[in-house]
């Protein structure tokens, strides 16, 4: 646990593989949003955390 860099390598890897493959205003896009937004928030980020969290 606390591995957030590798957390958020992956989450980015599936938000790429679901803007391929989805519309884009499909429901699994903003979740993708929200999961990089709470690593970031996790991360102590919390101005990057709000940009995604806006996003999702």
């Amino acid at each position: 646990m606390g591995d957030y860099s590798k957390a958020l390598e992956f989450h980015e890897k599936a938000h790429q593989i679901f803007e391929k493959a989805l519309p884009p205003n499909h429901p699994d896009l903003a979740a993708s949003y929200n999961n990089i937004g709470l690593v970031y928030d996790n991360m102590g980020d919390y101005s990057k955390a709000l940009e995604f969290h806006e996003k999702a």
